[in-house]
């Protein structure tokens, strides 16, 4: 049997049942063909954090040739794969980037609105700025926000136990 991870990366290396693979949901038109042709005849388990992003996943399916697999989704995703006390692996939990940025980022145009109002009418421009940031986001797939996120203390967790894998088989 073998465990497709369909979380983002960050979600993936904070924790993630040992030997699965890493296809996130968001790169998976990409990925997936590769990974499903190098584990034909298998059973593929989907799973994601609670289970709804594996039923998408499932649904993307049948873009590919799925004839060579058996696959089923974990419902409860990885929440309830720990509950039940299975083992996970990782560099422990972590708020995922892309929640990191949405809360920056809007709370960043909520500061600039009231400086705006109270303070200067050039602060609009930090909003204006945000904006820009997110639209290049959306358009490239190129976001400065994310890369200045990933460098912060909280996001480089040290590995504290030698038992923690810090290489999960992921993508990236």
């Amino acid at each position: 049997m073998i465990i497709l991870d369909v979380r983002e990366k960050e979600e993936f290396e904070a924790e993630h049942v040992p030997e699965s693979i890493c296809c996130p949901l968001s790169q998976f038109d990409l990925m997936a063909p590769g990974i499903l042709k190098g584990i034909q005849d298998k059973d593929v388990v989907i799973m994601c954090r609670t289970g709804n992003r594996a039923k998408m996943a499932m649904n993307e399916m049948n873009k590919f040739n799925t004839e060579l697999h058996r696959f089923s989704i974990y419902e409860g995703g990885i929440m309830k794969w720990k509950n039940e006390g299975n083992p996970v692996r990782g560099k422990g939990s972590i708020f995922p980037i892309m929640r990191q940025v949405q809360i920056v980022a809007s709370t960043m145009i909520f500061i600039a609105f009231f400086a705006s109002y109270f303070l200067n009418e050039s602060f609009i421009y930090l909003a204006l700025l945000v904006g820009c940031g997110l639209a290049l986001a959306g358009y490239t797939g190129y976001c400065p926000m994310v890369y200045m996120l990933q460098k912060m203390p909280w996001n480089n967790k040290k590995i504290a136990d030698g038992s923690i894998s810090n290489k999960p088989n992921c993508c990236g």
